[in-house]
């Protein structure tokens, strides 16, 4: 028998400063709240292989008004404080993943993530690929996050039909 499986509902990630991490999506164009509070305790622990005593605090940003996916989960533990990846400021690394953001236009959105506290973010430059040439840049959050700004419409996140080339 097949399973039923949804579309990525939201991306989670762990975050040194959830207030900071949460000013930075928002200036992005996430502002709205699905979620906000603390974790089970034990629970919570369980299913991130942490301490017991860990505390982690959650909040999981959306679009206003927008479905519940799509969302970017921000998640900070402490008590203790996990290891924290080596920083990163430049190009993407083999596996690693990219949240990729539909803005338009791509330069507002870059100029934000700056003044938001973005550790690398170049100017975009026009992407061409076979079926289309846009403007695109990668970037990284406060947190060393890559992150793909795209200029498209992001009313075309509701098409469904597949590239033709």
């Amino acid at each position: 028998m097949a399973h039923a499986i949804s579309a990525l509902i939201r991306a989670a990630v762990f975050v040194r400063d959830l207030d900071r991490s949460t000013a930075f999506y928002q200036a992005l164009g996430f502002d709205g709240v699905y979620f906000d509070g603390m974790l089970d305790g034990p629970s919570a622990a369980g299913v991130l292989f942490i301490p017991d005593s860990s505390k982690v605090r959650c909040r999981i940003l959306k679009k206003q008004g927008g479905p519940n996916f799509g969302m970017v989960g921000l998640f900070e533990v402490t008590d203790p404080v996990p290891p924290a990846l080596p920083p990163s400021e430049g190009p993407p690394r083999i596996g690693e993943v990219a949240l990729v953001i539909y803005a338009k236009p791509v330069a507002d959105a870059i100029a934000a993530a700056r003044a938001a506290g973005a550790v690398w973010a170049p100017d975009a430059i026009s992407f061409n690929m076979p079926h289309r040439q846009q403007m695109e840049v990668c970037l990284r959050d406060p947190d060393g996050v890559l992150i793909n700004l795209v200029e498209r419409d992001p009313a075309e996140q509701h098409n469904t039909e597949p590239v033709v080339l």
